[in-house]
């Protein structure tokens, strides 16, 4: 039998039509987008599947909607398979409360909820200030640390041996990629984003959650799931609790959480969600790793035919 890992979409990955084909195909899919509109009390699914765009990426709307598509994946391919449950799961910031709730952690309605104030604390933080953020390839991890160190940027994300993400106030960032340059990084790029998320900007974000976590019920995991925030397993319900909370402010270990998932032996790894962007990223960790995307109709045929494959090698 196949063992997988399941890895799930992170923001930025949305995009105006996602989880559209899937809710007309499968009504297990549309059931999904009908529960997540009558939680949040206005029309998500409108949002993903039509926009407008400049509302989708809003981060109040867009966690959830990230969340509840990569649930469509991931129901769509349990309506076409016969899926055991992964050897450990893991997501990109808003993913891992995806991977979270796969491992039985809070229920898919406490995870919108979840995701809306989370979302909605997180834009009203970078409201509060200006921050930015950049992605650096090619420049290793000490040369970056003594850069941040010298503009008063962070390191955010690491994503792979290959590329981290600075993050902080706008001027530390511009600063930090300049810098970047100058010590021979091979690319630099200011992303398209709201804010500097996982750094200190986001502390007001951070507590608010931390409140409002209070009154969510956490469940023991039945499946191991990466913290974001430390690279390793989590483990009780009161650590899932501190992780995520320790998460909006602090670096994403993802390199560790890839190498903590592969210690497990995986034959396979599912991406679930819109893009493919994590299926790139653990292919920088790993380039043996067999992974596969699921986003729409047309991946998820492609994904049922490579695990088709797989069994009869």
């Amino acid at each position: 039998m196949t063992k997988t890992a399941w890895l799930f979409a992170g923001q930025g990955a949305q995009f105006v039509g996602m989880g559209k084909d899937l809710a007309g195909r499968f009504p297990e899919c549309r059931d999904l987008y009908d529960r997540a509109d009558d939680t949040l009390g206005y029309p998500l699914s409108t949002l993903c599947f039509e926009g407008p765009p400049e509302q989708l990426t809003m981060s109040n709307h867009c966690q959830p909607a990230i969340f509840t598509t990569s649930m469509a994946c991931l129901a769509a391919w349990r309506a076409t398979a016969s899926p055991v449950d992964p050897v450990g799961a893991g997501g990109l910031s808003l993913g891992e409360w995806t991977a979270l709730h796969v491992a039985g952690a809070l229920s898919f309605e406490d995870t919108l909820r979840v995701l809306e104030a989370r979302g909605r604390f997180m834009q009203e933080a970078c409201e509060e200030t200006d921050g930015a953020m950049a992605s650096v390839i090619g420049l290793n991890l000490e040369t970056l640390q003594a850069i941040c160190r010298e503009t008063g940027a962070v390191v955010a994300n690491l994503n792979s041996p290959e590329q981290t993400v600075v993050s902080g106030a706008r001027p530390s960032v511009e600063a930090a990629e300049r810098l970047a340059k100058e010590k021979g990084a091979k690319r630099t790029l200011v992303l398209n984003v709201a804010g500097g998320f996982h750094s200190p900007l986001m502390r007001s974000a951070a507590k608010r959650l931390e409140d409002f976590l209070e009154g969510v019920a956490l469940s023991p995991l039945r499946i191991p799931v990466m913290a974001n925030a430390t690279g390793r397993a989590h483990g009780d319900p009161d650590d899932v609790r501190r992780n995520m909370v320790a998460q909006v402010t602090q670096s994403v270990q993802w390199v560790s959480c890839m190498e903590r998932l592969r210690e497990l032996g995986p034959d396979a790894w599912i991406e679930f969600g819109p893009g493919r962007v994590l299926s790139g990223l653990l292919k920088r960790v790993d380039s043996d790793a067999n992974v596969c995307h699921i986003q729409d109709l047309s991946s998820l045929e492609k994904a049922q035919n490579a695990c088709e494959t797989q069994k009869e090698a």
